[in-house]
């Protein structure tokens, strides 16, 4: 009787209210972000910047993510959770202002500052409220939920930007975006309800400063080490590039150990980093640290193979990773509810061991690739990854206490933004090294290159796949032998 009753909880109206006002707040930062990538060109041309430059506008959106993440834990344990979400909302609506406004270049940055710390504080809130509010039973489903609000967006970004800038200024995104922002505003205000009491928690000045200098410091790392091998093997002057990469890689590194060390010590630490101790915990967060590395790196490798080596327009090659990553997206819930039903091994397991193919066929036919072959192939990654990926993070908490879960948010949310950025970084390293030296672009010899750089790319992936699947099989095999455990001495 009582698994009948557990099975036929029902969930909330106004929790389903509250994941669509958060959950489009999120949405809006994180598909903004994706639509920029697409604008480089336009914003080149305006604002009289080289491509070293402009890429400032994703690079600082993605520091100030990552900055962010880790004090969510904080904000929940301090602040009422609607003061939270009319905070994300405030700097998302200043954020679009003044990218509607704005005709400089540094006032750009500002507003990607602003908009990367209101999705750093949205996207947490979102999996807090699912953690916190949703039914036992359905925690799987709903969690599948909010990775399809974390997924979609990317999936659609540059097909969005690419649709509206034909027909519109790239300004007139951000026009769009500030009613849509409204509209969810006004739903959360509504449906967002405070299940738990506020804390007296204290924000640590060191740990804060030396988390967010720490986080800065090794995406900045990784940012400019890709810009400085790129040069080297071209023949430029890395010089400069290279400093800053290995300064900001010895500063993130030093800071990262201060920060833990001051943890252990802390009476309210910002960031209870006890939970990953238990290794179970620990191997749950560098899957979820690896995995997405691959997919969000996808899209940067589809989109330059198809146009760089196969001569696809650039609507064309941002259309090749729509499908998979769409019906991927819309297919997360799927994934949670095979966890609600069957339990964390199976719907992570075998979906993205599946997952895997894809770039394991990549790499087969990397030399014989057409835009129909890239296509299916992220197709397959794509649903799959999305079906097993949404429940890595439930799973990976399911055994945290109650009041350590926001803890656990904000660490999986961290290797999430981090895990994207360095993606990007490595991969678009390992196509320059490439393609140095291989002529002018447009040539069959730099066609070629791009095609090798591919081959490179997505063996680098399948390796990444397979550690990223090896560390969620060891963690559900000492989860299993501690049940075993468990149970012998009952």
């Amino acid at each position: 009787m009582p698994e009948q009753h557990i099975d036929n909880e029902k969930i909330p109206t106004r929790l389903i209210g509250a994941i669509v006002a958060v959950g489009s707040l999120a949405f809006i930062g994180i598909l903004t972000e994706t639509v920029m990538t697409v604008l480089f060109p336009a914003l080149m041309r305006e604002f009289h910047v080289d491509t070293a430059t402009v890429q400032w506008i994703t690079t600082i959106y993605l520091l100030a993510v990552a900055a962010t993440m880790p004090i969510s834990s904080f904000l929940k344990r301090r602040f009422a959770l609607k003061t939270i979400f009319l905070a994300a909302v405030i700097l998302a609506i200043v954020g679009s202002l003044i990218m509607i406004v704005a005709q400089a270049f540094p006032l750009l940055i500002v507003a990607r500052i602003i908009q990367g710390i209101g999705s750093g504080v949205a996207t947490p809130l979102m999996i807090n409220i699912i953690l916190e509010q949703s039914p036992r039973s359905k925690i799987g489903r709903l969690m599948g939920v909010g990775s399809l609000v974390i997924t979609v967006a990317p999936a659609i970004g540059p097909t969005v930007g690419g649709a509206v800038t034909t027909v519109l200024p790239w300004r007139a995104i951000f026009v769009i975006a500030i009613p849509l922002v409204l509209i969810a505003a006004c739903i959360g205000m509504k449906c967002i309800e405070q299940k738990t009491p506020t804390e007296a928690a204290y924000l640590d000045p060191i740990q804060l400063g030396s988390i967010v200098v720490a986080l800065v410091g090794l995406v900045l790392a990784l940012n400019q080490g890709g810009v400085a091998i790129s040069a080297a093997v071209s023949g430029k002057s890395a010089t400069r590039s290279g400093i800053i990469a290995i300064v900001s890689l010895i500063a993130g590194l030093t800071l990262l150990i201060v920060f833990a060390m001051s943890s252990k010590r802390a009476f309210s630490p910002l960031l209870r980093l006890g939970i990953l101790k238990d290794p179970a915990v620990l191997l749950h967060a560098c899957a979820y640290l690896l995995l997405p590395l691959v997919a969000i790196g996808y899209g940067y490798v589809i989109t330059n193979v198809a146009q760089l080596s196969l001569g696809t327009t650039a609507f064309v090659a941002g259309s090749l990773v729509l499908p998979g990553a769409l019906v991927g997206a819309v297919c997360a819930p799927l994934g949670g509810w095979f966890y609600d039903k069957f339990g964390a091994v199976k719907p992570i397991l075998i979906p993205i061991g599946i997952a895997i193919l894809g770039p394991v066929l990549m790499l087969v036919f990397s030399m014989q690739l057409t835009p129909l072959l890239l296509a299916g192939f992220y197709f397959i990654f794509g649903l799959f990854y999305s079906i097993g990926n949404a429940n890595v993070m439930t799973s990976g908490l399911s055994e945290v206490s109650p009041e350590f879960k926001p803890d656990g948010n904000a660490i999986f949310n961290t290797c999430l933004q981090f895990g994207g950025a360095a993606g990007t970084a490595l991969f678009s390293t390992i196509l320059s090294v490439a393609q140095a030296g291989a002529g002018e672009e447009g040539t069959a010899e730099f066609a070629h290159a791009t095609a090798v750089g591919g081959t490179w790319t997505f063996a680098t992936m399948t390796v990444i796949c397979l550690i990223g699947w090896c560390c969620l099989a060891t963690a559900f095999r000492i989860r299993a032998a501690r049940s075993v455990h468990k149970s012998d001495h009952q």
